[in-house]
């Protein structure tokens, strides 16, 4: 999901208390994911505003449980720390299981491209963690529609305790 496409929704939601259908979609699918893969860029050695907006917005038990490798870029190797002082705690608050390896990005990453690079160890042992955090677990339900019959109409009408 890329979330800049979702920027005025997420603000709207935020003013309004109502998500749009695209965001809602986003939202939803978010929910129903088996694990999450949360990339942010840094700036002034935290996550970017409009990512934290939009996690402002998932419902408080969608992330619960649920793996997360986190990810980020930066303009320099000292905001690596980022992950760990910023990004963590908030994934932690919303209670989602945070892998022990975290992907950071600085220029010097992306500097040569010699098959092996230490980024590369970094995204292949972090996406190991991932696949098995996600093989471990049952899958992922989405948000319960809060429309849905959970009685038989029929029993409805004859009057019969759908208990």
């Amino acid at each position: 999901m890329e979330l800049r496409e979702h920027a005025h929704d997420v603000v709207n939601h935020l003013l309004t208390g109502f998500a749009p259908a695209a965001l809602r979609e986003t939202l939803d699918t978010l929910a129903a994911a088996d694990g999450l893969i949360a990339v942010t860029p840094i700036f002034n050695a935290s996550y970017n505003g409009l990512f934290k907006s939009f996690f402002d917005l998932v419902d408080r038990d969608a992330l619960a449980g649920k793996p997360v490798l986190l990810g980020a870029t930066g303009g320099t190797a000292r905001h690596s720390l980022a992950l760990e002082h910023a990004v963590r705690p908030m994934f932690t608050y919303l209670r989602a299981v945070t892998l022990p390896t975290a992907v950071f990005a600085a220029p010097e990453d992306w500097a040569g491209d010699d098959g092996d690079s230490a980024l590369r160890s970094r995204i292949r042992r972090a996406a190991a963690e991932l696949a098995d955090q996600v093989d471990h677990r049952p899958p992922a339900t989405g948000p319960a529609d809060p429309f849905a019959l959970t009685t038989d109409f029929a029993d409805l009408l004859a009057g019969r305790d759908p208990a």
